[in-house]
């Protein structure tokens, strides 16, 4: 079995984002970028199944500017096998995104493709979803836990005072929670051995897919500040403190 791995590139988990001054969007002169959290995820799981004897070929995606090859590199070192890099300066919308894993999935015939739920920078939790409308696959959503079995899959998720499990048929679509699993540090000489690995660059237009925006984004703002907490000595110095502030 083939496993599809798509990887975005996004501001490190570990940086404050700024925001231009005019409001437009959020500023990335100079920022340190990274795999998306969820993604690398994606990718341990995808290299503990093949370790497990289920999956032949990890083959990681990634849509985004050149040096989104960072991020594809990092996937080869962490233990995929090859890597498709679909170049684009343009802000590419999860529906497009989307389009274009379906025809790599057209081209490549994965029997999983397994991905992050969201990416950190927007937050848009559709491109699994949308992927697998596509495709008219099952999905399987924010997995905590996946099996393989034969020619289906189990999908643990997390819900409301439990968990839920789904079974899915091969092929499929699932998206990755933060409880999956902690992903491996690539080590040194798998980071040197990822350089020869094979990365093949294309273009959206070689999948014909139209990335066009179709949303504007109207105002992007800092979240108001928080103004310092105050200390009271006890329960009735709370109870009248909320009274004054009107909650209660």
């Amino acid at each position: 079995m083939k496993i599809l791995v798509p990887v975005k590139r996004v501001i490190d988990y570990n940086v404050k984002p700024r925001v231009k001054a005019d409001g437009t969007g959020v500023d990335l002169a100079n920022v340190k970028m990274s795999m998306n959290p969820f993604d690398e995820i994606a990718v341990e799981e995808a290299i503990r199944i093949k370790e497990a004897g289920k999956a032949e070929e990890i083959v990681a995606v990634s849509v985004g500017p050149a040096k989104a090859q960072d991020t594809l590199r990092t996937a080869l070192a962490m233990g995929a096998d090859r890597a498709i890099l679909i170049e684009t300066d343009t802000e590419v919308e999860p529906l497009a995104v989307a389009k274009i894993l379906k025809a790599i999935v057209a081209e490549e015939n994965p029997g999983l493709v397994i991905l992050g739920k969201q990416a950190i920078d927007d937050d848009s939790n559709q491109t699994g979803q949308m992927l697998a409308a596509l495709l008219g696959r099952p999905q399987g959503t924010f997995a905590s836990k996946v099996e393989i079995d034969g020619d289906h899959v189990a999908v643990t998720r997390e819900v409301d005072g439990g968990l839920e499990t789904v079974k899915l048929a091969l092929p499929a679509i699932v998206t990755t929670d933060l409880r999956l699993n902690e992903p491996r540090y690539a080590s040194l000489p798998n980071i040197m051995k990822a350089k020869k690995k094979q990365l093949d660059v294309k273009t959206a237009a070689d999948y014909g897919v139209d990335v066009a925006p179709r949303l504007k984004t109207l105002k992007v703002s800092e979240p108001p500040v928080r103004s310092a907490g105050i200390k009271v000595a006890d329960v009735d110095g709370l109870v009248a403190k909320l009274k004054e502030l009107g909650v209660a």
